[in-house]
C-alpha cells in the first residue's frame, strides 16, 4: 500500500536538491554533453600528430561526421554514467537504515512500499533532468562543430538509454534493500553491467533481454535494422519486479 508517498516524494526530492547528488550527475552529463562533440572532431587530428613521430606507423581515419558526434556520446553514457548512477544511488534504503532515518521517517503513517517506490522515482527524476541537459548540449555543440543531422535518431537513442539507466537505479534499490550497505549494493550492481555487457555480446541476449539497450541506440544511428520490443519489454518487467521485490524484502526487514 503506497501510504504517504506524496509527503515521503517531496521529503526524497527536497533532499536532493540539498545534498552533493544534486550536482554530481548533473555535472557528469555536462560534461559528457559537451565534451563527446569535441572529442569526436579532434580525434583524428591527435592521432594524426602522435603518428607523425612514429616513423614507419601509418593508421588512416577517416574524416569525423556528425553521427561520430552522438555516438561518442552514448559509448560515455553507457560506460562512465551508467557506473555513475550505479554508485550514486547504492544507498538510497542503506544508508537511511544505517543512519536511522528510515526507522524515524517509518514512525508516520507512510509505508515501507512507498518509501521504496518514493526513493526511486525521485532517481528517477534526478537521472531525467541530467539526461535532458546533456543530451541538449551535447546536440547544440554537435550542430555548431558540424550541422543539425540525426538528431531524430540521438533523441531515440538516448531515450533508450535512459530506460537502461531507469532499470539500474531499481535493480540499485532492491540491492540496497538485500545487502543492507552502500558498497556492497554498489559492487552488485557493478556486477549486473558486467553480466549485461557480456550478454551484449551475444545474439539471443542483445535480442531478447535488456542487454541489448547497451548498443541498440548506436546500431539504429548506424542505419542498421534493430528490433528494441524485446529489450524495452523485458527491461521494464526487470523494474517492475526489481521494485516490487524490494518493497517486499523492505515490509520483512528489521530497522
Amino acid at each position: 500500500m503506497m501510504r504517504g508517498i506524496g509527503v515521503l516524494l517531496n521529503k526524497d526530492m527536497l533532499e536532493i536538491t540539498r545534498t552533493w547528488r544534486l550536482w554530481v550527475l548533473p555535472a557528469i552529463m555536462v560534461f559528457v554533453g559537451l565534451s563527446s562533440p569535441v572529442l569526436a572532431k579532434i580525434t583524428p587530428a591527435l592521432i594524426s600528430s602522435i603518428t607523425t613521430d612514429q616513423p614507419g606507423l601509418v593508421i588512416e581515419i577517416p574524416d569525423p561526421v556528425t553521427i561520430d558526434a552522438y555516438l561518442q556520446f552514448t559509448k560515455n553514457a553507457t560506460q562512465l554514467v551508467l557506473i555513475a548512477v550505479i554508485i550514486s544511488v547504492a544507498g538510497m534504503i542503506a544508508s537511511e537504515k544505517r543512519a536511522g532515518t528510515a526507522a524515524i521517517v517509518l514512525t508516520k503513517p507512510v509505508s515501507r512500499s512507498a518509501m521504496v517506490v518514493a526513493k526511486v522515482v525521485s532517481n528517477w527524476a534526478l537521472l531525467l533532468g541530467s539526461t535532458l541537459l546533456g543530451a541538449a548540449l551535447c546536440i547544440g555543440m554537435t550542430i555548431l562543430l558540424f550541422d543539425a543531422e540525426h538528431v531524430r535518431e540521438f533523441a531515440v537513442s538516448v531515450l533508450l538509454w535512459f530506460l537502461l539507466a531507469a532499470m539500474y537505479v531499481a535493480c540499485m534499490a532492491f540491492f540496497s534493500v538485500l545487502i543492507g550497505s552502500q558498497g556492497g549494493a554498489a559492487g552488485a550492481g557493478i556486477g549486473l553491467y558486467l553480466v549485461l555487457a557480456i550478454l551484449s555480446a551475444w545474439g539471443p541476449g542483445r535480442d531478447y533481454t535488456p542487454a541489448g539497450l547497451l548498443s541498440a541506440g548506436d546500431r539504429m544511428m548506424l542505419g542498421e535494422s534493430v528490433e528494441v520490443l524485446w529489450p524495452v519489454l523485458t527491461a521494464l518487467g526487470v523494474v517492475i519486479l526489481a521494485i516490487v521485490a524490494a518493497a517486499a524484502l523492505f515490509e520483512r526487514q528489521e530497522l
